[in-house]
């Protein structure tokens, strides 16, 4: 593919869809030295373990829709629901909670000259002495810092959130009650990102972001580890390989995550294309892919979307998806909604789910594409594809979806 394509959709409100092409996809390019760096087999297998051992650990459901896989045109499509993972509603679990146990264990062998301890001698409270002593922050449209809080209260520390200016009072309500101070910031996501680091600085703090930057990347690398999980119980699953991936974009972790273990489960000839859903209002990455490098969007990023309204990439996810992602595609927030709707009352044979604003843009943009013959054409979807996407989050805010879907989050899951 090598054109821009932009078309009206009928998804939402008649929105705008844009199809983005990366110039630096190569399908046969090998899992790489750069690549490797960030995302491994081993780094994977660490993370594996150490996560599946936590106390109610559960693999998250891989839902069917082959009544909107008939709809769409196409062999099959699977629903990857995050929205149980450990009782925090979302993928985020995975991911900030492993990397602030990836933090303790290295500070507490360093202050204390041994080798790493393992998570029981740390649930035990035998290293209370050192974990009393340290505050884990971060920067958090409300899922990652819930799942930051959750892991500094199961193993121990001291945990400082920082939202910024349109972080819902109930997505705060939810990361306080993991007993995690939240302090609100003036300004959008990317500001609040640099708050929480000159912050930590000061007072001497650990930093566990979910985006990378300059001289920061060995905890997003953790964080980025542990997101790696979905996509191995989603692909476990599944009876053949998925043809096409779309999955949506914050600061592009997951979808690196998700890209990379494809990648090395299936090899250059089996591995599926994997395309990016970015909110129009905070299209970092489809601006990236478009000029060929890092782009940084500014401004309020006012999407509904709240999980995904970054305005900067992760420069450890560009490492990883510059070769791997091929293409982006803009999803309006009048699609999202109705992406939502639309899984709260599917489609007959199909389940009914739960799936919150941050949820939905992987699959709106497979829709957006899949009903236009020219998109559907260059990405290669057609009567054999089959699509694999990640839910990543149920009703995170309850009042927010039930004021979006016309019901609650709990009328909808009375009717799975």
């Amino acid at each position: 593919m090598s054109n821009t394509i932009k078309f009206q959709n009928t998804l939402g409100q008649n929105a705008t869809t844009e199809l983005v092409p990366n110039k630096y996809y190569n399908a046969c390019a090998p899992y790489g030295a750069e690549q490797e760096a960030v995302l491994n087999d081993a780094a994977f297998a660490l993370a594996q373990k150490t996560i599946t051992a936590w106390p109610g650990y559960a693999p998250t459901p891989l839902h069917d829709l082959p009544a909107l896989a008939r709809e769409a045109g196409i062999a099959s499509l699977r629903y990857k629901d995050e929205s149980t993972r450990f009782g925090l509603g979302s993928f985020k679990a995975l991911g900030g909670a492993y990397a602030v146990l990836r933090l303790l264990t290295r500070e507490i062998a360093k202050r204390k000259g041994i080798a790493e301890p393992d998570v029981a001698d740390i649930l035990a409270g035998t290293h209370v002495d050192v974990l009393s002593q340290i505050t884990v922050c971060c920067a958090t449209d409300g899922n990652h810092g819930r799942s930051v809080a959750w892991g500094a209260r199961t193993f121990g520390c001291n945990c400082v959130i920082f939202i910024h200016a349109t972080v819902s009072e109930g997505r705060k309500a939810a990361i306080e009650a993991y007993g995690a101070e939240v302090r609100r910031c003036a300004g959008n996501y990317d500001e609040s990102v640099r708050k929480a680091d000159e912050t930590a600085k000061t007072e001497g703090w650990f930093v566990v972001s979910d985006t990378s930057y300059p001289g920061y990347t060995e905890t997003p690398k953790d964080v980025m580890q542990g997101y790696e999980l979905m996509a191995a119980e989603a692909v476990d699953e599944l009876p053949k390989p998925p043809t096409h991936v779309f999955i949506q974009t914050g600061v592009g972790g997951a979808a690196a995550a998700v890209a990379a273990h494809l990648r090395r489960r299936y090899g250059v000839d089996n591995a599926p294309r994997i395309i990016l859903a970015d909110p129009e209002e905070s299209a970092c990455w489809l601006e990236s892919l478009r000029a060929g490098q890092p782009v940084a969007i500014t401004g309020d990023l006012d999407t509904l979307m709240a999980g995904l309204a970054c305005g900067e990439i992760s420069l450890l996810a560009w490492d990883v998806l510059k070769p791997l992602a091929y293409a982006a595609v803009s999803v309006a927030d009048s699609d999202a909604v109705a992406m939502m709707c639309r899984l709260a009352d599917p489609l007959p044979g199909d389940p009914a789910i739960v799936a919150g604003e941050s949820a939905v843009a992987g699959l709106a943009a497979f829709l957006a594409l899949a009903g236009n013959s020219e998109s559907a054409r260059e990405v290669g979807l057609d009567v054999q594809s089959r699509v694999l996407v990640f839910g990543t989050e149920g009703d995170s805010d309850p009042e927010v979806y039930q004021n979006l879907v016309g019901k609650s989050g709990d009328a909808v899951r009375a009717r799975a």
